[in-house]
């Protein structure tokens, strides 16, 4: 009999031992899930915080850069607008010195300050008779977009669009042409 309680004794004692051991080890492994969890949990908010500031970045990239592009826009807009006025002013005074010049009749004041035309309408042939209302009408057409130049830049932004500044040039160019015809061609019937 005391073998018996000697040896169930012992066999209590590493079935203890075994429990104690095997509650360390659960101690242990739930320990090391713990330290996991949290550093999982730590490299995530990370993770998330990295995210968060190359999204920041690239957002602020991509405001600089759409800021460039309107800047760009904008620098190209004025300079095509200085061109465009340019363009008009040089055209009016084209057009101003070609009228001092037509052979429509070149205008000088008198003694009286008033204006006196050299050349008489009657005189004409029908075929500068038409020169002349083409001249008008083109004349009309250049005066009205060189008053645009007078207006506000908003205004003129709104009226005049790059067809229309197309369609001044290509008007000019004719005008000059037949403009010089005209005069070779009083100079001949003057003569």
């Amino acid at each position: 009999t005391l073998r018996t309680e000697e040896r169930q004794r012992l066999a209590r004692e590493r079935r203890e031992e075994r429990e104690k051991q095997h509650a360390a080890k659960e101690t242990q492994i739930l320990e090391k899930e713990r330290k996991a969890k949290l550093q999982y949990e730590k490299q995530m908010e990370e993770r998330q915080r990295k995210l968060k500031e190359m999204k920041q970045k690239e957002e602020q990239r991509r405001a600089a850069v759409e800021e460039k592009r309107k800047q760009k826009i904008e620098e190209e807009k004025e300079r095509y607008e200085a061109v465009l006025h340019r363009t008009l002013e040089r055209n009016q005074r084209l057009e101003t010195r070609q009228k001092r010049w037509s052979w429509g009749g070149s205008v000088t004041p008198d003694s009286e300050g008033k204006t006196a035309l050299l050349s008489t309408a009657g005189k004409r042939s029908t075929s500068t008779a038409n020169l002349k209302q083409a001249e008008a009408a083109v004349s009309k057409r250049l005066s009205s977009s060189a008053a645009l130049l007078n207006t506000p830049d908003r205004t003129r932004r709104s009226q005049l669009s790059p067809l229309d500044s197309s369609v001044i040039s290509r008007l000019l160019a004719p005008t000059q042409a037949s403009l010089a015809r005209s005069k070779s061609a009083a100079t001949l019937s003057a003569d």
